[in-house]
């Protein structure tokens, strides 16, 4: 089976019968499919059931179309440390979609999945112990209901319905066609055609120089620079490896650590000496479009890694720049005219199609109705516990993963903290866990779910009051940072304080 194929559905559950699972995952994108691996592997004991709304799994890799569609960091650190992976380090949207189709395969996973499952609501009983979930089957428009023990959440993190768009003066006058690159159209003839791609971060990068050599021209327009990493789209220590006949997943082991020393090198350069790191990213781009342009149009007012820094392979959209096949433009807009985008330094970018690559918006907890014994849950009311649990919520994981390294490496370390914790559980014959704030911690100031001034992306910003808060002690924040999480997260005292048990 190609990793494009939908997988078959298993039958489900009838309006009438309510199916009980020991864990429903919620999300078959890259966290659920981790989910997955982790519970049948660490606990083959448990029941466990996988839903998505989606035909098919790869959630990100199956919703987004758009020309050139690739991942924007390694696929050594992006793939599961429990599969080897043996392509280029940035890999295509098919490439991963295969990838994630070969674990599904090599687990026997494909029969725990039901796809077209789209959940409305789930409440907790603390009388019952259960998660009742009630969900939509698309395929027949049936209500089905679900009963669990535990809920894993894999929904990942930004609407797959719509793509954010900001509201400009006289879109409404434009007479060309507008995109979002979440919904790119099928067939959308780009062909000859003047094309105004806004937005300044990975996805924008990926798309101008995979439609470069096909239109007319295309322009590159942001409001300000953000950093990028452009180097060869191949790993000098797995091309060293290669002859020596080694197992695949030893390579990987070994690949991964070095990517993940030098990722955590970065990070800490970051911080502790910004202004070497920023110009050295910097002689990256220039090597590509002179100083001139990279002081202009690729010099950040911020320092690395306050956004995401995207992986550029071969540093393509830069040799579109340099080759005059695309053109970068920093500015801001007026308003939209009938034929393009009038900006405010009076020029105007002609167009007949603008793609609006300006991010998403934020969505918590799969949009699900979420209610504890008859009160609906809000998210901002709680404190999140490292980042994955909730107060006054039981039973409950979240992945969030991370923004300066890969997403995946959280969804392994938490795969073992669930299987951790529901092995503790079993032991101490309970039915019920939630985290609650300690005594010490009754004076803890509440703040906003991350440090705006660490890390700032619009989806965020926008949508913090959505989030839930966060201490000022390690427990009770998502610190971001994986190097420190993979020692301590594996090193929780389950039997702590903040942990309670009935």
């Amino acid at each position: 089976m190609s990793g494009t194929d939908t997988l078959e559905r298993k039958p489900s559950a009838s309006a009438n019968k309510v199916e009980h699972f020991d864990v429903l995952v919620v999300g078959a994108g890259i966290s659920g499919i981790g989910a997955a691996y982790h519970l049948k592997t660490q606990n083959p004991d448990k029941t466990f059931v996988v839903l998505d709304k989606f035909e098919t799994f790869g959630g990100t890799w199956h919703t987004h179309k758009y020309p050139g569609i690739r991942s924007d960091s390694d696929l050594y650190t992006f793939g599961y440390r429990f599969k080897p992976w043996v392509g280029a380090p940035i890999a295509s949207a098919a490439e991963i979609k295969n990838y994630m189709n070969e674990v599904i395969d090599e687990n026997d996973l494909k029969k725990h999945i039901r796809y077209q499952h789209r959940i409305e609501n789930a409440s907790w009983s603390s009388e019952t112990d259960l998660w009742t979930i009630t969900a939509t089957n698309l395929a027949t428009n049936a209500t089905v209901t679900f009963t669990t023990n535990f809920m894993f959440m894999g929904s990942g993190y930004y609407n797959h319905d719509k793509g954010y768009t900001p509201k400009w003066k006289g879109m409404d006058k434009f007479k060309g066609t507008i995109v979002h690159p979440q919904h790119w159209p099928d067939g959308l003839d780009y062909k000859g055609k003047r094309v105004v791609v806004i937005g300044s971060g990975a996805t924008a990068a990926t798309l101008v120089p995979n439609i470069a050599d096909e239109v007319e021209h295309v322009n590159l327009l942001q409001r300000s620079p953000t950093y990028f990493i452009p180097g060869l789209n191949q790993n000098e220590l797995a091309n060293l490896l290669a002859p020596l006949d080694l197992d695949p997943m030893l390579v990987h082991q070994i690949v991964r650590k070095r990517i993940l020393f030098d990722a955590g090198e970065l990070t800490r350069r970051s911080f502790e000496e910004p202004d070497v790191l920023t110009a050295e990213l910097l002689e990256g781009v220039k090597a590509f479009v002179g100083e001139d342009i990279t002081a202009k149009h690729f010099t950040p007012n911020y320092r690395p890694w306050r956004q995401r820094i995207a992986f550029v392979p071969d540093g393509d959209i830069f040799q579109g720049i340099a080759a005059g096949k695309a053109s970068v433009v920093t500015d801001e807009i007026d308003t939209y005219v009938e034929d393009g985008i009038k900006l405010k330094s009076g020029e105007v970018l002609k167009a007949d199609i603008i793609v609006t690559a300006t991010g998403f918006d934020l969505c918590v907890m799969g949009d699900i109705k979420f209610s504890v014994d008859g009160k609906p849950v809000s998210w901002p009311d709680t404190v999140n516990y490292r980042g994955m649990m909730f107060t006054g919520v039981p039973n409950l994981i979240w992945v969030f993963g991370y923004f300066r390294a890969s997403w995946t490496l959280r969804v392994d370390i938490l795969g073992d903290f669930v299987a951790r914790l529901l092995k503790k559980m079993d032991e101490k014959g309970v039915k019920q866990v939630r985290t609650e704030l300690r005594p010490q911690d009754s004076n803890m100031p509440l703040l906003d779910w991350i440090d705006s001034d660490n890390f700032n992306p619009g989806y965020l910003t926008r949508s913090m009051h959505l989030l839930p808060k966060r201490g000022d002690k390690a427990e009770w924040m998502h610190n971001q940072d994986y190097w420190s999480e993979r020692d301590e997260i594996p090193a929780i005292d389950l039997d702590g304080a903040e942990f309670v048990y009935s």
